[in-house]
């Protein structure tokens, strides 16, 4: 009986480290697209990549403006944002965003990313930048897209600099 006692121990500690083995690879590769997903938003922005930006977006997203108190259609917020792309595109404005999190939840199908993005532009003269504290929910259809930004409030630089970069 202690055998048998003993087998089920072995067999049963066996199985968990191979879940968790399992779950640890299949974590660490659902953060690895996730981080490429938020490369390639980097990527377009800092291009002027319009289309591209807009790939990264599910057709029904929302966008949650925190500091404006306003939620409406990403769809309206890309119209709006399309004459900065142009520009970065050609040369006249230079844009770039980059991430850093500090919480991700998830699967291999859906996605909750909690952190700050740092949005710079320099155009005319004109520079600016804003740490703004953001929430996004993401499915994978396929790829990543964005369902739902939440840009909640402005960040500070020190809150940025505790965060980790991709």
């Amino acid at each position: 009986m202690k055998h048998i006692i003993s087998l089920i121990l072995i067999f049963a500690l066996n199985s968990f480290s191979v879940y968790s083995q399992s779950m640890e690879n299949g974590e660490s590769s659902r953060l690895e697209s996730l981080d490429n997903y938020w490369l390639e938003v980097s990527r377009a922005v800092n291009e002027g990549d319009f289309e591209a930006y807009s790939a990264t977006c599910h057709v029904k997203a929302t966008l949650v403006a925190g500091i404006g108190k306003k939620a409406y259609p990403l769809s309206k917020a890309l119209a709006r944002w399309k004459k900065e792309f142009d520009d970065t595109k050609a040369g006249i404005r230079q844009s770039s965003v980059v991430f850093r999190f500090s919480q991700r939840l998830g699967d291999d199908k859906a996605a909750h990313e909690t952190g700050i993005f740092l949005y710079s532009y320099e155009q005319d003269g004109k520079t600016g930048s804003d740490y703004i504290n953001f929430e996004a929910l993401l499915v994978k259809e396929g790829t990543w897209k964005i369902m739902m930004e939440y840009q909640k409030s402005l960040a500070t630089k020190e809150e940025w600099d505790k965060l980790k970069p991709l």
